[in-house]
């Protein structure tokens, strides 16, 4: 069974979704920028770990409820 979550979209070009498929949480990530980048993670732990890097909490100093927004969602994963 495959569970779907979306962290957050802003539009087609800038989204984050996340699927649970068995043990293995498989992280889609599509930028403007970067095109789509796609990370595996064998543990909920790991993917918080890089969650708390690619969302440094430093970068989101003037807006501080979107940090917590995001982290949030991964937490619900």
């Amino acid at each position: 069974m495959i569970k779907k979550h979306e962290i957050y979209k802003t539009d087609k070009w800038n989204m984050m979704t996340v699927e649970v498929q068995g043990r293995y949480i498989i992280l889609r990530e599509i930028s403007d920028q970067w095109g789509e980048d796609t990370h595996t993670f064998m543990s909920r732990p790991a993917m918080m770990e890089w969650a708390h890097t690619r969302f440094n909490k430093e970068a989101y100093k003037d807006n501080e409820e979107e940090y917590h927004k995001i982290i949030e969602a991964f937490k619900q994963v």
